[in-house]
């Protein structure tokens, strides 16, 4: 591993990730608070695509996108996606696959 590497790495491990939240828009949110180092690696005035904050470090599932600029704290990168809504059967039988439909429901 190359000392540049082993310095990105341990500059990572410094990158705190949020709980996830969510609002009644059907969006899930999270922010991620950068070490110094890397929150000079921010483009300022514009918003970063999924490549450029993975390159900064900023490791997430798929989907996310960087939504928003705070000022205050360039330091601070808000992220959000849309919600994945779970099927709900209509039974509230959570043992039940969501596809399946009970017997009962079928001959009426």
């Amino acid at each position: 591993m190359s000392p540049t590497t082993c310095s990105f790495n341990m500059v990572s491990r410094e990158i705190y990730y949020s709980e996830k939240y969510e609002d009644e828009r059907g969006y899930e949110y999270r922010h991620v608070h950068l070490p110094k180092s890397l929150a000079r690696l921010v483009p300022r005035g514009r918003l970063m695509t999924e490549t450029e904050w993975r390159r900064i470090g900023i490791q997430q599932s798929r989907g996310w996108e960087h939504y928003m600029i705070f000022n205050p704290e360039p330091h601070v990168i808000l992220f959000r996606r849309k919600k994945v809504l779970e099927p709900v059967n209509k039974k509230g039988d959570e043992n039940m696959p969501p596809h399946e439909v009970p017997n009962e429901e079928i001959s009426k």
